[in-house]
């Protein structure tokens, strides 16, 4: 990474928001990353054991997906719509604004979860903050239960990751199909070629999904990801593997190229046109996560077969016999063949 983009920062490298023996969590929002706009990432860590508290986001729908290790999720909606499942490597969990859910390792390795918000400044209120925002008397007249009941509750602020005692509650249940669950690596990918291929957890194939999106991207270094860019729709990546070279025009002519390695963040606008190859790897693996639950794509392939020669020539300044042979595309591929040498890496 080169580290001056204004484009890209490390998610792997930033400082955790909290952090302890049972695990942390990593934050880049608009702060760490301005042009960040409508999304956020997080890095959770839970070691066996261990429970993400639970917690509701106020202002931003969620979607993860879990890079390692077992996990059971626990969500409550809308007056009494609830949900508990596992969910492990390879699987994603959504979660709307405001439902309160709950993270906890149920195996017995360490788990790992990249988690996008639908907010660039994400907030949220903690089951125990909130239940100690409330008196004694208040709790005991919820429940039921006299004042005193609720004497022993310390009011000290919340941890975010906790201690589980004893063993794990799994609910029988939780092994069921899940409208909150996408098994997006076992997804046979709707997009697959020789050199690379996208498995696609968007509103097409998961219902839930309003407002967020994600595809598990793999590219080979004999293939690369067009130049395109995405109408209202803007981009957050994560790479998960490999190393990338990436290139961004900005509206003011403005080039930006950079590097990009393991547990980096990238943040493209919408309709930023951009390209993404593998640089000194067999492969890259991207989660990339976008702000509307079916994002939209032109390519640079499909775009030269949109006008005519004519119309093309004059654009470029060139002499319709000068312009190349572009090859008549309807569709966008998505990925194409890198048939010529790469460029030399600045």
């Amino acid at each position: 990474m080169t580290g001056t983009s204004p484009h890209v920062t490390s998610l792997a490298n930033a400082s955790p928001a909290f952090e302890s023996e049972l695990g942390s969590v990593t934050l880049v929002d608009a702060t760490a990353l301005p042009i960040l706009s409508g999304l956020s990432i997080k890095h959770v860590a839970l070691e066996p054991g261990a429970i993400r508290e639970p917690q509701w986001n106020v202002n931003a729908n969620q979607i993860g997906y879990c890079l390692s290790g077992t996990v059971l999720v626990s969500i409550l909606g809308n007056a009494d719509v609830f949900s508990s499942f596992v969910v492990a490597a390879g699987q994603m969990y959504h979660v709307e604004s405001g439902a309160v859910y709950h993270l906890e390792n149920v195996g017995d390795d360490r788990a790992e979860f990249i988690l996008a918000l639908r907010d660039e400044r994400p907030r949220h209120f903690s089951l125990r903050d909130s239940f100690s925002a409330m008196t004694d008397a208040v709790l005991g007249n919820t429940y039921d239960l006299p004042a005193s009941a609720f004497a022993a509750f310390d009011r000290a602020p919340a941890q975010q990751i906790v201690r589980r005692t004893g063993a794990a509650d799994v609910p029988s249940t939780a092994g069921l199909p899940n409208a909150h669950l996408f098994d997006i690596e076992g997804q046979h990918p709707p997009l697959s070629y020789a050199y690379g291929d996208a498995r696609l957890a968007r509103k097409q194939y998961w219902a839930a999904l309003e407002d967020i999106s994600m595809y598990s991207l793999r590219v080979k270094e004999s293939g690369m990801r067009e130049p395109h860019w995405h109408p209202v729709t803007g981009e957050m990546g994560y790479v998960e593997k490999g190393h990338a070279r990436m290139r961004v025009l900005d509206p003011d002519g403005t080039l930006d190229e950079y590097l990009l390695g393991p547990g980096d963040v990238y943040f493209v606008p919408s309709a930023f046109p951009h390209h993404i190859e593998v640089i000194g790897e067999d492969e890259i693996h991207f989660l990339i996560f976008f702000d509307q639950a079916m994002p939209a794509d032109i390519g640079y392939r499909a775009t030269a077969s949109a006008f005519s020669r004519e119309v093309l020539a004059a654009s470029f300044g060139m002499p319709e016999r000068d312009l190349p042979r572009f090859p008549f595309t309807p569709v966008d591929p998505l990925f194409v063949a890198r048939a010529n040498p790469s460029d030399p890496v600045r």
